[in-house]
């Protein structure tokens, strides 16, 4: 497995839809793999593929706090060792009743904001091994599949804000690329 370049807000490609994938094979696998790792180390919670720049109808998440060991200080340290995998993931279904969650993006990092989604959603999906698959998906799970959902269509949580909101973070990001950008000798 190798960790893969994160893009950042206000990279183009963020904003271009996904393809739909024709077979789910090896090279498909090691790149959700891939995925996996990269969305640990960074670390967030889900992950589509437009996000490490492969255009691919492709999320990863994994929501569940499974593992609680000591660490070496005497803190607890949490792992989450429950991915899911979604293939041309599909909304089949949308829930009329909502929910508000805080959201924030490993593509507009060190942002975040209230944003309104259904609460229940009903998806179809390949898995991991190109299986044929359907969940009903209620609060939190709802809200992260939408989230990553929206990445495939090019959407970012940000174009659900204020065009003032929006505008003031994509500037702060901007900004922030540009520093990152500088050579230091």
């Amino acid at each position: 497995m190798a960790l893969k370049q994160i893009l950042t807000e206000p990279d183009k490609i963020l904003r271009e839809k996904s393809l739909k994938v024709n077979q789910v094979d090896e090279d498909l696998q090691k790149l959700m793999d891939d995925m996996l790792e990269t969305m640990y180390a960074a670390p967030g919670i889900g992950l589509a593929a437009i996000q490490v720049g492969v255009p691919k109808r492709v999320i990863i998440l994994d929501i569940g706090l499974r593992d609680k060991s000591e660490s070496t200080n005497d803190e607890k340290q949490v792992t989450r060792k429950n991915p899911m995998y979604f293939v041309n993931p599909e909304i089949i279904t949308k829930s009329t009743n909502n929910s508000t969650y805080e959201e924030g993006c490993l593509s507009v990092p060190g942002q975040f904001a209230e944003i309104e989604r259904p609460d229940k959603c009903h998806i179809k999906y390949l898995d991991y091994y190109g299986q044929p698959k359907e969940l009903v998906a209620e609060g939190m799970l709802a809200t992260c599949i939408q989230h990553e959902m929206d990445h495939l269509e090019g959407i970012l949580f940000i174009d659900y804000l204020s065009k003032l909101k929006k505008s003031m973070i994509v500037k702060k990001l901007t900004k922030q690329k540009e520093q990152l950008d500088r050579i230091v000798i």
